[in-house]
């Protein structure tokens, strides 16, 4: 064996030993096990960084103890414990006690003298009271903790927000809002249909009561038939009936005549009224309002089961009823009539005529001024609305007080056979005709009577309005809406306001 292979061994033996005495020279480790207590700040806040601070003076005692110079700058502590984070050989040996856990970062200690602050500057006897927090995560906590504790921004930024999006919601709702408003005016009433919330069209079962008469014509269909009921009482809406007769796809033939029904029937109970002969009054006839002898006599011979030709020889002469005209023009009084099976067409003419004479009577007329109070009466109930019948009595007799030609064109039209053109206008050829109930052509009232008067049209013409009225005209047809005047120019107003109706409604008869 070579001198250095002998002294390999005894080499050998020197490192190991020189190791071992490394080794038991290192420092023991501390533990790095936090506490749970409450009191224990977060690490990097500014809580824990103002606790480190504190703690400053008690770390340059602790230096002073391991032979620290005491100017020597502060060498790196911990946040928690407020002793140095790297311990030297001779502080390994000799434990610090703290009653706190030891901290996992280790936080600089500024010896600046003077440092400002967010809040100004501040002195601390050559040492700040704050650590300057490192870079990485410190910094982020650093930043969220001033945050919390400035505040302010942040409460700033989320109440602008909140406004924001309390703006957009109410923006939403009222938008929604706006849409379902315009919905319900547009669509609600077939919505409600639709969905069965509207008011019902059709009166409960069970509850029919009373009695009404209703009037069927020749020809009258489902509709007709409809409003007549509606009119009458029967029904609680003028469409339900004839919608009945739709949805149940019915097929019926309706014929003329009157019959008795009751009001509040379901538009089913109607229907099987209509169809029960034992409610047909077969001597029951109806004179409409502002009917004509020309066109009643029809229907009413259809219905009475008589030849046309016996009624219309019963009304030839008027000395049979004490009637001194030349027609029984005016004095069939409109109403329904209910004869005897075995009625004649003399005793149907003569019933008529004695109920107009009960309405003169009621309006105090004498018997020898009947014939010129029913030519008046015939032309109001023409003319006017019953709301307007004492107005129109008093145009007309301010026309005669005034010898003023009464140019009404209701007079023009029965003396030309076209009372279908209707009130306010006429045809050229109507207002022109010479026949003696053309009231352009002739001054003073027509010859006869032009239409059957009711009981308020006779009365107005017994006892006209108080007014300076000589014009009048219907300025609304659908309403009826009449202006009364007194000067040619308030009417050429009115007129006018006729002509603007007709234009906005084109297709309303004008």
């Amino acid at each position: 064996m070579s001198e250095r292979e002998s002294r390999a061994p005894e080499h050998e033996h020197e490192q190991s030993s020189r190791l071992g005495d490394l080794f038991e020279n290192l420092p023991a480790p501390s533990p790095q096990v936090p506490t749970t207590g409450d009191d224990t700040p977060a690490p990097g806040s500014r809580r824990a960084a103002r606790e480190a601070a504190a703690r400053q003076p008690m770390t340059s005692s602790v230096e002073g103890t391991t032979g620290g110079e005491a100017d020597e700058p502060a060498r790196p502590v911990s946040a928690a414990a407020g002793r140095p984070s790297t311990p030297t050989e001779a502080e390994a040996d000799t434990p610090v006690a703290t009653d706190h856990a030891v901290a996992t970062r280790a936080v600089p200690v500024v010896t600046t003298a003077d440092v400002s602050t967010p809040h100004g500057p501040r002195r601390s006897g050559g040492v700040d009271e704050a650590p300057v927090l490192g870079g990485g995560l410190d910094e982020i906590f650093a930043a969220q903790d001033d945050d919390r504790d400035r505040g302010a921004p942040a409460k700033k930024q989320r109440r602008k927000g909140c406004l924001i999006a309390l703006i957009i919601v109410l923006a939403i709702l009222g938008g929604i809002a706006a849409g379902g408003i315009w919905v319900a005016n547009t669509f609600g009433d077939r919505i409600a249909d639709a969905m069965g919330w509207g008011e019902p069209k059709d009166w409960e079962p069970g509850q029919a009561t009373g009695e009404a008469l209703v009037t069927i014509k020749q020809g009258d269909t489902g509709g007709p038939v409809s409003k007549a009921l509606y009119e009458a009482g029967v029904t609680k809406t003028e469409d339900v009936f004839y919608d009945y007769l739709i949805d149940e796809n019915i097929a019926v033939t309706f014929y003329p005549g009157v019959y008795r029904l009751q009001q509040k029937m379901t538009a089913e109970d109607a229907l099987a009224a209509l169809r029960n002969e034992d409610n047909k009054l077969e001597n029951t006839v109806s004179m409409p309002e502002g009917g004509t002898i020309e066109s009643a006599l029809p229907s009413m011979a259809e219905t009475l089961g008589m030849p046309l030709a016996d009624l219309e020889a019963a009304v030839a002469d008027p000395s049979a009823y004490g009637v001194e005209a030349q027609s029984l023009e005016g004095w069939l009084f409109p109403a329904v009539y209910t004869f005897d099976p075995e009625v004649t067409a003399t005793q149907v003419i003569q019933r008529m005529v004695d109920r107009t004479r009960e309405s003169l009577a009621a309006a105090g007329v004498p018997d020898e001024d009947a014939q010129r109070i029913l030519t008046i009466a015939s032309i109001i109930q023409r003319e006017g609305r019953t709301d307007d019948f004492a107005k129109v009595s008093r145009v007309i007799q301010n026309r005669l007080d005034d010898d003023m030609l009464l140019q009404m064109d209701s007079t023009a039209q029965y003396g030309y056979g076209s009372l279908h053109e209707g009130v306010v206008s006429s045809s050229a050829e109507a207002l022109e005709d010479p026949n003696e109930w053309n009231t352009y052509v002739h001054k003073g009232l027509p010859i006869t009577p032009i239409a059957s008067p009711n009981d308020a049209a006779i009365d107005a013409a017994m006892h006209p309005a108080d007014g300076p009225w000589i014009y009048f005209v219907t300025v609304n047809l659908e309403t009826g809406e009449t202006q009364f005047s007194e000067t040619l120019a308030e009417h050429e107003q009115g007129v006018e306001k006729w002509r603007d109706w007709c234009r906005a409604n084109p297709d309303a008869g004008c």
